[in-house]
């Protein structure tokens, strides 16, 4: 599907009832942009839609007429010539991070490691392969 710009003739004549409008159209996917006109009652969906799904929606909440479908061609992107990025001086690293200054940072201890349920101390398995029935 390509993308489509459809204007719907709505007669809005309440607040709730537009508010109820805006958020039907927005649920629906693929809606880019929706703008209303609320002088005229016409309301103008962007987008990748199905627009008489949309026109059905909206008749269950006003009456809503499709006045216009038109597709949208994307903008042609220009190339841009690339600049040349600037060389990177060295970083020095003042404080080194150690494994051990993020309190819940995953280690590879840990994973040859067995904690005790109801104790506070760990007991380091040497066999990885080990089974411990309990």
């Amino acid at each position: 599907m390509t993308a489509q710009k459809s204007v719907l003739q709505l007669s809005v004549h309440e607040e709730r009832i537009m508010k109820k409008v805006w958020a039907t159209v927005s649920k629906f996917s693929g809606v880019t942009s929706i703008a209303m006109d609320d002088k005229t009652g016409k309301m103008t969906v962007v987008g990748e839609v199905d627009v008489p799904v949309i026109v059905k929606k909206l008749r269950k909440i006003c009456n809503a007429e499709l006045v216009t479908v038109e597709v949208v061609k994307p903008p042609e992107k220009k190339p841009e010539p690339e600049k040349p990025t600037p060389a990177k001086p060295a970083e020095i690293v003042a404080f080194p991070v150690t494994h051990f200054s993020y309190p819940y940072q995953y280690h590879s201890s840990y994973a040859s490691s067995y904690y005790q349920p109801c104790d506070n101390y760990r007991v380091v398995v040497e066999e990885p392969n080990t089974c411990v029935i309990m």
